[in-house]
C-alpha cells in the first residue's frame, strides 16, 4: 500500500525507524526543562534567619515612625497631644535632635545679635592684662560671606551655644535647672578656643601667657525697617554682660578639642 493512499492505517511522514527515546508519533526529541536559578537575597536564608531579618526590619520601621512622629510633635504648634505628653516629646528630642524653628509659623530674625568675648591674661612675669573685646559673630560673618559652602560650625555653633545659654538662665544670668552649668561650660570652651585661634594671648602680652578668666557679652540691635515702612524702632544696641568665668587649666591654652 502506498504511503500516500488514504485510510486510517496510512503512515504519515517518511519511512524509517523512530529515534531512540522518542515516543512514537511525537514530532521530535523532548526538550529538557529550563534550569531554575538558585534563590538569592533573603530568600536564600534559612527560615530562622528570615524570621530574624523580618523582625529587625520591623523594629527599624517602628523606630523611624516613632522618631518622625516625635519630630513632628516637637515642631508643630501646641496641641492636645503635646499638652498631654510634652515631657515625653522633649525627653526624646533634647539634646541631640533639637530644632530651632516652628512648623507652619517660622519667625524671621528681627534683631542682630553679636557674641563678643574678652579675656584676662597672665603674662610670663606674673602680671595680669585684659584684652579688648573680640567680636566672634563678626568673625563668623566674614568667614561665611562669599563662601559657597560655609561650614555648619561657622553658621551655627556660636549662635546655638548662646541660644542654649539663654534657654537655661534667667535674666540675672543665674542657671535654671541642671543644664545651666552644661551650657556655661559649652559656651566657655567655644570662646576659649576662638581666643586661642585669634592668638589673643600673644596680642595682649607680646609673647607667652595664660588665659585665666573670660567674660562674654551680647550686643543686640534691632534690624532697621525698610525705607518705605512707617515703623519706628530704636537702633541703639543693648548689651548683656555675663560675669567673669575662671578658665580651668586644661582649657587655658586652648587644649580642648
Amino acid at each position: 500500500m502506498d504511503a500516500y493512499d488514504g485510510g486510517s492505517d496510512a503512515r504519515h511522514g517518511p519511512d524509517g525507524p523512530a529515534e531512540p527515546g522518542v515516543p512514537a508519533g511525537s514530532g521530535g526529541p523532548a526538550e529538557p526543562p529550563p534550569p531554575t536559578d538558585p534563590p538569592a537575597g533573603v530568600a536564600a536564608l534559612s527560615l530562622p534567619y528570615r524570621i530574624g531579618v523580618a523582625l529587625a526590619l520591623a523594629v527599624v520601621a517602628v523606630g523611624v515612625c516613632v522618631h518622625v512622629g516625635m519630630m513632628f510633635l516637637h515642631v508643630a504648634p501646641p496641641n492636645t497631644v503635646t499638652r498631654e505628653h510634652g515631657k515625653a516629646v522633649d525627653d526624646w528630642i533634647y539634646p541631640e535632635f533639637e530644632q530651632n524653628w516652628k512648623l507652619f509659623a517660622p519667625n524671621p530674625l528681627q534683631q542682630n545679635i553679636s557674641i563678643q568675648v574678652r579675656a584676662e591674661v597672665r603674662d610670663g612675669e606674673g602680671g595680669t592684662l585684659t584684652t579688648g573685646w573680640y567680636d566672634l559673630s563678626a568673625e563668623d560673618g566674614r568667614a561665611i560671606d562669599g563662601n559657597l559652602l560655609p561650614s555648619h560650625t561657622q553658621q551655627n555653633e556660636l549662635r546655638r551655644a548662646w541660644d542654649f545659654f539663654l534657654a537655661t538662665h534667667d535674666s540675672e544670668n543665674r542657671p535654671v535647672g541642671l543644664r545651666g552649668s552644661l551650657s556655661e561650660s559649652y559656651l566657655r570652651r567655644i570662646v576659649v578656643l576662638r581666643l586661642d585661634r585669634d592668638d589673643a594671648v600673644a596680642a595682649a602680652t607680646g609673647g607667652v601667657g595664660t588665659i585665666e578668666r573670660v567674660q562674654v557679652r551680647s550686643r543686640t540691635s534691632n534690624v532697621p525697617p525698610p525705607k518705605w515702612s512707617r515703623e519706628k524702632v530704636s537702633t541703639t544696641p543693648a548689651y548683656r554682660e555675663l560675669p567673669w568665668w575662671p578658665v580651668p587649666e586644661d582649657e587655658a591654652g586652648g587644649g580642648v578639642r
